[in-house]
């Protein structure tokens, strides 16, 4: 209901009336009753109005613009006030005719006419009686017509259904009077002090918000009670959208409210901090933007800077997200950004401090001094991707600490093991709650410099999950191609990595994907020889013991003997991890005696060992002898360094049946079924009787059946014992032999030969038979462990057989 329409005339800003004029009182029953006894007129001036509807018994005021409605509303207030008011169909009609306006209007009689400044004239008029237009009769020089009363239907009385309207209708009307901001409180006793009920549905109709046809449309209902629950069904409309729009703006004014109040607390704390001695928020940002400004970023990089730190600027502190702007600005600030540190190319100091750290280890050594006399040469060469593969405690990880003290740069280390999340590597989204960036950034954070070691620690040992592959995510880090512009997902651009020396370790090659493997530059890290432990033991450990222990050098004395004796008795393991553990107790042991000031020997015996460490628990397999035919001593290699073992075959009378154990793989049994088929396809030429192969069943052990044994290296010995059973000949004294078979009779070679050679040497073995394809792994062998060994090459099956087997028959040679 709007303001102007729903109060007394005082209202109305007619401020043209007089001081002493009277107000014009609501309509009582008595007046309506005159007004309903009064006889109309047979014909009216017709005075059409654009965008208003008059109702009988309101007063509203009319603004005349035209000049036929100003001499209109002259003439009639001259002659007897009455007119005839109605309104037009379409308000843009100026010059409206009789097909122009609506046939039912209301008589109204003028109350005041009122000259404006502007030239207008308004005119008060209350509505009094409804009519309807029989004709128009004049158009010139204003619009008159004749008209008939328009009857009105008016419930009887007593009728409660009418009654309760009407008091609904005063109810809602009061409510839209709360609801509303804009209609006074005051109209509330102009709605309670309407005693007419027929006025109180015409006064609410005429000042609501309804268009001119919804209000024409009320108007032309004949029955009371009908337009009564039409103006019902209206107020009801406009009641609830007062309370929509109501409970709208309470919310947007709480919203600012809460927001008002949170400024003003934060612009309380902020003089708080300042009175404290700390620093303001404005003065932090601007001390971020002046440390970047001494950042060696790019320009793209700046312009995101300085994108990000505005944002953080225009933040409020208090909500979540600010934290997480920070914190990128903070990261963004600390990252090395084109920060390197100098190279040490002194390559000779390089090559002291990599020996002084590590024992043998040759292959690695060579590969970074290489890498560093390039780079000295370049000066800009892109760092290499190295991967040390090797068996646990071979110093895998430990010589990155090396290589970085070598080249004078930053050392970092990282653990994959057991890392199944791709978010680790690449970092999170800053949308999330808690993010971070991935550990690559992280750590480059740390380090200070973009150009460090890192050793990714464990790399075989990555997992995947529903959180996403982290190797596949590495794919981007170890390709030099890709990692110029490495990507991390909290940093949200580009990170140089291709000056980092990534230095990657792993037990199995086999569980690294092949794209990543492909990425890296493999190095085999063997395990160490005996002769290598001991000189580790003696260079390495047993110093860092006799430190770590709190005594000095002088109080104990471990000779070679004594050190190999533990390397042999008590560990088996291709690192020195063991032999630590083991040198550390009889470390303890000295200082134990030194601590309670007991007797001791300084020089450590091979007895002291055993009592120190109790009896050997590991046996190495030394050579026993040729006696026995079908006994031939092979090399084996394991992840704990080369071992021997024996193949024993033996004969029983049967039907030519194979039968094999000492728990084999499925290769080890493949090559005992070729090694007797090709003995069955060449039998006269290893003078052996095909009679004899049918009438005999073999059987063939590998002893140790608690141990799995598998691989193709055992062919040719396999081979050899089998030959020696049918022929009951003697196998040749100190012989051992490694090689796989072909059913063509081909030698092929094989792997881990440096490893099978020393513990042959151990095992007091002279003479190997070897393919001939394998000479140039014994040519990369140090010649003082090969010393007291003769070398056998082969090719073929039947070569194999002429060096083996000796023309003498063995002990108690059976008669086949």
């Amino acid at each position: 209901m709007p303001k102007q329409k729903i109060i007394n005339i005082d209202s109305l800003s007619l401020h043209e009336l007089d001081s002493d004029a009277a107000l014009i009182p609501l309509m009582t029953p008595e007046d309506e009753e005159e007004m309903n006894n009064a006889q109309l007129p047979a014909s009216l001036p017709i005075l059409p109005l654009r965008n208003m509807v008059l109702f009988p018994g309101v007063v509203i005021p009319i603004t005349a613009g035209r000049d036929k409605s100003i001499r209109l509303i002259n003439d009639a207030n001259a002659e007897g006030k009455v007119i005839g008011v109605v309104a037009q169909k379409d308000e843009r009609v100026e010059e409206p005719g009789a097909a122009d306006i609506h046939t039912v209007g209301t008589v109204a009689r003028i109350l005041r006419v009122l000259k404006m400044p502007d030239g207008n004239t308004t005119v008060i008029i209350q509505g009094k009686k409804r009519f309807e237009i029989d004709e128009v009769t004049e158009e010139q020089p204003y619009l008159k017509a004749t008209i008939r009363e328009f009857a009105e239907e008016r419930p009887q009385e007593g009728d409660g259904e009418f009654s309760t309207i009407i008091e609904s209708i005063k109810d809602l009307a009061i409510q839209i009077i709360k609801e509303s901001p804009n209609i006074p409180t005051e109209a509330t006793f102009a709605i309670k002090n309407i005693e007419s009920d027929s006025f109180l549905v015409n006064f609410v109709s005429s000042n609501m918000n309804l268009t001119v046809i919804e209000k024409q449309d009320l108007l032309t209902i004949s029955s009371l009670k009908n337009r009564a629950l039409e103006t019902l069904r209206y107020m009801n409309l406009e009641l609830q959208k007062l309370e929509i729009k109501n409970d709208i703006q309470s919310k947007v004014r709480s919203d600012l409210d809460q927001q008002q109040r949170e400024y003003f607390l934060h612009q309380q704390m902020k003089t708080i901090q300042e009175e404290l001695g700390g620093v303001s928020h404005d003065q932090e940002i601007e001390e971020m933007r002046a440390k970047g400004k001494t950042k060696k970023w790019n320009e793209k990089t700046a312009t995101q800077f300085e994108k990000e730190l505005g944002k953080l600027q225009r933040m409020n502190p208090q909500v979540a997200e600010y934290a997480i702007q920070r914190n990128y600005i903070e990261l963004l600030l600390d990252l090395p950004w084109n920060e390197y540190s100098t190279d040490n190319f002194d390559l000779k100091r390089a090559d002291k401090i990599l020996n002084r750290d590590h024992y043998g280890l040759e292959d690695v050594k060579k590969r970074i001094i290489e890498y560093l006399a390039v780079l000295k040469l370049r000066k800009d060469m892109k760092s290499p991707i190295l991967c040390l593969y090797g068996p646990p405690g071979v110093g895998k990880t430990s010589i990155g600490k090396s290589v970085a003290e070598a080249l004078g740069r930053e050392y970092i280390r990282i653990s994959l093991g057991g890392l199944r999340d791709e978010a680790e590597i690449r970092g999170h989204r800053k949308t999330y709650i808690g993010a971070m960036p991935g550990r690559i950034i992280q750590s480059l954070k740390k380090a200070g410099t973009a150009n460090p070691v890192f050793v990714l620690d464990e790399i075989d040992k990555l997992s995947s999950s529903h959180n996403g592959d982290p190797s596949s995510a590495l794919l981007e880090v170890l390709d030099p191609e890709q990692n110029k512009d490495f990507y991390d997902n909290f940093l949200e651009m580009g990170f140089d990595l291709s000056k980092v020396m990534f230095i990657a370790t792993s037990n199995n090659m086999s569980t690294i994907q092949p794209a990543l493997r492909d990425r890296m530059e493999v190095i085999n890290m063997t395990g160490y020889t005996i002769e290598e432990k001991v000189e580790i033991a003696r260079k390495h450990l047993l110093p860092k013991q006799i430190e770590e222990h709190g005594i000095s050098a002088k109080d104990i004395n471990l000779g070679k003997k004594q050190i190999e004796k533990i390397v042999t008795g008590y560990t088996r393991e291709s690192g020195v991890r063991g032999l630590e553990k083991q040198i550390a107790r009889v470390v303890r042991n000295v200082a134990k005696s030194i601590a309670m000031e007991e007797q001791y020997n300084v020089k450590v015996t091979e007895e002291d060992v055993v009592t120190i460490l109790g009896a050997p628990k590991m046996k190495r397999d030394k050579y026993e002898n040729n006696e026995v035919a079908g006994v031939v001593t092979g090399l084996a290699w394991t992840s704990v360094g080369g071992d021997i073992l024996f193949i024993e075959s033996i004969l029983s009378k049967g039907k030519g049946a194979l039968t094999m154990t000492g728990n084999l793989g499925t290769v080890m049994k493949e090559s005992v079924t070729i090694a007797l088929e090709y003995i069955k396809a060449n039998a006269e030429q290893f003078s052996i009787s095909p009679e004899v192969i049918g009438n005999y069943n073999v059987h063939i052990h590998v002893p140790e059946g608690a141990t799995p044994k598998d691989g193709p290296s055992a062919g040719i010995a396999m081979l050899t014992s089998l030959v020696s059973s049918f022929t009951q000949k003697r196998v040749k004294k100190h012989l051992a032999m490694t090689g796989e078979i072909t059913l063509r009779g081909r030698v092929l070679p094989v792997g881990g030969i440096k490893e099978k050679i020393l513990a042959a040497k151990r095992a007091g073995i002279k003479e190997i038979i070897l393919c001939e394809e394998n000479r140039r792994d014994i040519d990369e062998i140090k010649q003082d462990y090969l010393e007291g060994l003769t070398f056998h090459y082969v090719k073929y099956m039947d070569e194999v057989i002429k060096y083996a087997i000796t023309d003498q028959k063995v002990k108690n040679a059976k008669t086949l």
